[in-house]
């Protein structure tokens, strides 16, 4: 929450923003629902398309609260109207394909129209990407879901293009735009928090509902032990990283567009194919999973891992080699672990995810006690403690 001393560098994220997240939450559990219910790749497809307007919904939000003050009467209730908005979208997620579509359209442009307003003292903000929201995407949704399955998912597809290519096509506009490092980091942050505790709710809901043997139990630990691998690799050896980076960055811009909007949606995306998978496996650990499960369980980890990759060389120009490695190696052992128990599914990515940290510890511990030797640490390593050296 910034106040009137506070430096630029200093702004923090204000209650409004953390009860706003709590619709997502809400949103993030019924776009689980709806992917838990299709695991084929057009099922995949049609769950990310409508997750794209609710992720951007989002950070359209955190970026009008990134670059104004919002602690105000005014933007507070700007803030709990869009989240109102995107209740709605919530609530149509589970028939979005049926008779819900409208109601997902009419809330997303409400939404942007919402966010334009809030922002509409900004000159020329109509000339961005929240411009694009109200002109192009928002009608594209609104009149997607009048229309029959088919050409309602070609018009919700090309309406999450356009608000995905927005900052890209607005780059330069973009560069004017005075953003605030230290609030960014901690705002996608806290919404991958949010897809992790849907991981653990799909752990928790579906082992409530079973008798919890011995092999449930063990199946709960297995997959609370990738849950919290997953976490500890973005908290412990990523978060610092990401925030070194936006602070000391020639361009806030790019690193907020690259690694954080585009970078954050495949780890969001990735850990709720995780949740789903869990989901899967924990109901019943004795049976073979079928190709579906495994592809989102393995798949989703996979993403998620090797979305570090991407994220790493987008903020240091260096290469993540173990993260890599172990995202071609999940991805890999897809086609073998379809026959396998359910069980031994979540031990064997369990173990690789452990692994995974117990190696990147050992990096770490190696970075930290060459920096004073040296003065200077590997290519693409910035000395800001043992998360930048892991990024």
């Amino acid at each position: 929450m910034s106040t009137a001393g506070e430096s630029i560098d200093e702004k923090r994220v204000t209650w409004a923003e953390l009860y706003f997240d709590l619709v997502f939450v809400f949103a993030v559990t019924q776009v689980s629902g709806l992917l838990h219910h299709h695991h084929d790749w057009g099922g995949v497809a049609r769950a990310l398309v409508v997750f794209v307007p609710v992720y951007w919904c989002w950070v359209g939000t955190t970026v009008q609260a990134n670059i104004r003050d919002v602690d105000t009467p005014r933007d507070r209730l700007g803030i709990l109207a869009v989240g109102l908005a995107g209740l709605f979208m919530a609530l149509a997620v589970p028939g979005a394909y049926e008779g819900r579509g409208v109601l997902l359209g009419a809330g997303y442009w409400a939404a942007r129209v919402l966010l334009l307003v809030l922002l509409i003292r900004v000159p020329g903000v109509w000339r961005g990407p929240y411009g694009v929201g109200v002109l192009v995407s928002g009608p594209l949704l609104f009149v997607g879901g009048l229309l029959p399955e088919g050409p309602r998912l070609v018009l919700w597809t090309l309406g999450a293009l356009c608000d995905l290519s927005g900052p890209v096509l607005f780059r330069n506009r973009l560069a004017k735009v005075a953003y605030h490092p230290q609030h960014m980091p901690e705002r996608f942050a806290l919404f991958l928090l949010v897809a992790l505790g849907e991981s653990i709710v799909g752990i928790g809901a579906t082992a409530a509902a079973v008798r919890l043997d011995a092999a449930e139990l063990a199946a709960v630990a297995a997959a609370f032990t990738i849950s919290a691998g997953l976490w500890w690799q973005y908290f412990v050896y990523a978060a610092d990283a990401m925030r070194h980076a936006v602070t000391v960055a020639d361009s806030r811009r790019d690193v907020i567009r690259r690694v954080f909007q585009y970078g954050h949606l495949a780890l969001v995306a990735g850990v709720i194919a995780v949740a789903v998978g869990f989901g899967e496996t924990v109901a019943d650990p004795r049976r073979a999973l079928g190709a579906g499960s495994v592809a989102l369980l393995y798949g989703g980890c996979g993403l998620y891992l090797l979305t570090f990759g991407y994220t790493r060389w987008m903020m240091f120009r260096a290469v993540s080699t173990t993260r890599i490695v172990a995202a071609a190696v999940v991805f890999a052992l897809v086609p073998a672990m379809v026959r396998l128990p359910a069980l031994v599914v979540l031990v064997v990515l369990a173990v690789l995810v452990v692994a995974l940290n117990v190696v990147e510890h050992v990096r770490v511990a190696r970075a930290a006690a060459a920096v004073p030797a040296v003065g200077d640490g590997p290519p693409g390593v910035e000395p800001v403690g043992a998360g930048a050296a892991a990024e």
